[in-house]
């Protein structure tokens, strides 16, 4: 039976001096991932910026990208800043043609991301 995505959080400090909170997953991403990764992200400081880890994910379905446009969309309503980072090069594809760029910024890599926020 599939237990869904597992979840790791790490506080960090950004480039620019900023507490960081990155939100790591490790598995496929689908519906059986939703009360986890909605889980983890609501222990989360709403006060800091969020980094998202993808890259020990290997599959994302469409319940899997519904699931992150959510957690993207109550980040961007209560003004936090979220960015991810780690997506294949289908992934990226994919999160840009159904619009999660509209709330979330895509970066290759963490040191990418860490520069940014």
């Amino acid at each position: 039976m599939e237990t869904g995505t597992k979840t790791t959080v790490d506080e960090i400090i950004a480039d620019s001096g900023k507490a960081v909170s990155v939100l790591r997953f490790t598995g496929d991403i689908s519906s059986v991932s939703r009360d986890n990764v909605l889980s983890a992200y609501g222990k989360l400081a709403k006060d800091r910026p969020v980094l998202l880890d993808f890259s020990r994910v290997d599959y994302i379905n469409s319940s899997g990208i519904a699931l992150v446009i959510q957690m993207m969309m109550e980040a961007n309503k209560s003004g936090q800043e979220i960015c991810a980072f780690g997506l294949t090069p289908h992934f990226q594809k994919v999160f840009t043609m159904v619009g999660i760029t509209k709330y979330a910024k895509l970066y290759p890599d963490e040191p990418s991301a860490k520069a940014a926020v």
